[in-house]
């Protein structure tokens, strides 16, 4: 399993995609794959909104999470 990271999420979701589409993949499960991602974003955003309100910098693993 690839580490995670905005690459890797947006990678995967987009190979969800294709499996659905080709028939290889139940709507249903990516549906349930792409519920895993939003939460994953909130909670990147969340981190996000709690440093800029405490006017803290940005933590290094949400740096290395956008650009790896």
């Amino acid at each position: 399993m690839s580490e995670l990271s905005a690459t890797t999420l947006k990678n995967h979701l987009w190979e969800t995609l294709k499996d659905v589409k080709s028939g290889n993949m139940q709507p249903g499960q990516a549906d349930a794959v792409a519920s895993q991602a939003r939460e994953i974003l909130r909670t990147v955003k969340v981190q996000l909104q709690i440093a800029a309100q405490s006017k803290r910098s940005v933590s290094a693993d949400l740096i290395t999470f956008s650009e790896k």
